[in-house]
């Protein structure tokens, strides 16, 4: 189907009123600077009456008359149609491989079924093999016992439908599943500046910050349709422009952050605009120019609590990523703001955090910790702080269980190199799994039999979890108390 078909379809250009924050009472947008994608996207973006129409190759305007099928036409159109709403001009071909924020499948997403399914009916695959994130049910560890299982298994029951569509569509094996797909047990990464396809907010903020990747806040699916047409339109946080920062965070603290409470405060600050942070080198250990290990899950805990408590899809750090070491402060605009965080700042985001257990002054009944995904790093710092804990307080099991969510790849990999303390700590108490946290504890009745700690800031955002530091989650987990 040719462009000029696409734009008599009545209604296909009605763009104003998907709007996320609707439209007010002169039709126009509201907030009508905000692309949802994870930057504002320059002015192109900002007048939804007139798409900005999109030049395409002679091989792209073929897809779309039909040389490649009616389904790769109507993806490619799709595609189009997404690129033009925010004023793409181009496409550009994808690199690297694919991620997927398709993972959980309640009854509400069986119209995405159907469509990936049609696709999958025609012999169609993803231009490389590609990861997905985790699943929101494991019951062979945290979701064992039988009322877990039952919550499991009604909140997402068409779950082997859509293992069994991403099996046919290209993806890599469950052992994989992981919303840190970045980390090198996983390998799904690339070159800085190249296009990827990605949905997930935090494997977005990742990618894009620490690697250097080029790639917008995508809705769940459109990730997967670009994968399959090898395609992404070039708009927003692709373009140099769309990755200048308009915010300079200046972090004024005394001593090391909690890195999700400072990553939350910036989110919340800035919504989804590109912060440039400054202040913060001093904590990030580097090695042959990137983040180390341990700078990694920092970096992680930090850039997923700007995804998730605002819609950062981008940041800069001042001598630490890529960007920030080439081009330093000339990557903040003109007319730049600046946010300081003082320890004061800091303290009034943590206390603001409400206690949303639905029964406030109730016990503990579970740890978690990895969300997202934990790194090897992480998984053994965890588990010789906890191993540390049980022989000084002279115990052989934790008072309530710790789940540590990572990849199989990761657990593996920590298995493989510390078996004797892999295997104490399970006896004690803690829980391995590849679960996604947040998926896990928003099963309908979770909250009415579970009240859960946890070090992350974007689980808290998503759940009714509640953020503590990570000697007071030792603490916890050793006594089944919270400190008041």
């Amino acid at each position: 189907m040719k462009r000029s078909d696409m734009a008599s379809d009545p209604g296909a250009y009605d763009h104003i009123h998907c709007d996320q924050f609707g439209v007010g009472e002169d039709g126009k947008p509201v907030a009508a600077d905000l692309t949802g994608t994870g930057s504002d996207g320059g002015p192109k973006a900002l007048d939804r009456g007139a798409s900005q129409r999109m030049t395409l190759t002679q091989e792209e305007q073929d897809i779309l008359d039909g040389s490649q099928g009616p389904v790769m036409a109507k993806v490619l159109k799709t595609i189009v149609m997404h690129g033009e709403l925010f004023g793409a001009e181009r496409l550009a071909d994808c690199g690297g491989a694919p991620h997927s924020s398709l993972y959980t499948a309640n009854p509400y997403i069986e119209p995405l079924l159907e469509i990936f399914e049609e696709i999958a009916d025609a012999g169609l695959k993803t231009f490389a093999p590609y990861t997905v994130n985790p699943m929101g049910m494991d019951m062979y560890t945290v979701g064992q016992d039988p009322e877990k299982r039952l919550m499991e298994l009604e909140g997402y029951p068409l779950q082997g439908r859509l293992i069994q569509i991403h099996t046919r569509l290209g993806a890599r094996p469950l052992n994989v599943w992981s919303c840190a797909c970045y980390l090198p047990e996983v390998g799904n990464t690339a070159e800085p500046g190249t296009p990827v396809s990605w949905a997930e907010s935090s494997a977005v903020n990742y990618g894009n910050s620490v690697l250097g990747l080029r790639v917008n806040r995508m809705a769940t699916g459109m990730e997967i349709l670009c994968a399959i047409a090898g395609k992404v339109p070039v708009f927003g946080l692709l373009t140099d422009e769309g990755r200048k920062a308009k915010w300079h965070i200046d972090v004024q603290l005394s001593k090391e952050p909690h890195w999700g409470v400072l990553g939350g405060a910036i989110g919340m600050k800035v919504v989804e605009k590109v912060p440039y942070i400054s202040g913060i080198d001093r904590w990030i250990g580097m090695e042959d120019g990137k983040p180390d290990g341990v700078a990694v899950g920092k970096l992680k805990a930090m850039g997923s609590a700007t995804a998730s408590n605002g819609a950062v899809g981008l940041y800069h750090v001042e001598n630490v990523t890529p960007e920030a070491i080439e081009q330093g402060r000339d990557l903040l605009t003109e007319e730049h703001q600046t946010y300081v965080i003082d320890d004061a700042e800091l303290a009034r985001i943590r206390d603001s955090y409400p206690n949303l257990w639905n029964d406030p002054d109730g016990d503990p009944t579970r740890v978690y910790i990895g969300c997202p995904h934990n790194t090897y790093d992480e998984v053994v710092y965890w588990g010789h702080k906890i191993h540390r804990a049980l022989k000084k307080a002279r115990q052989e099991k934790l008072a309530i269980p710790v789940v540590m969510a990572q990849s199989v790849e990761v657990r593996d990999h920590f298995m493989d190199e510390h078996p004797v303390l892999f295997r104490d700590l399970r006896r004690a108490g803690v829980q391995y799994t590849n679960i996604c946290a947040p998926a896990f504890q928003g099963l309908s009745g979770m909250a009415d039999i579970e009240r859960g700690v946890t070090n992350s800031n974007k689980a808290r955002c998503y759940t009714k979890l509640r953020l503590y530091d990570d000697d007071d989650l030792v603490d916890i987990a050793l006594t089944g108390k919270v400190p008041y």
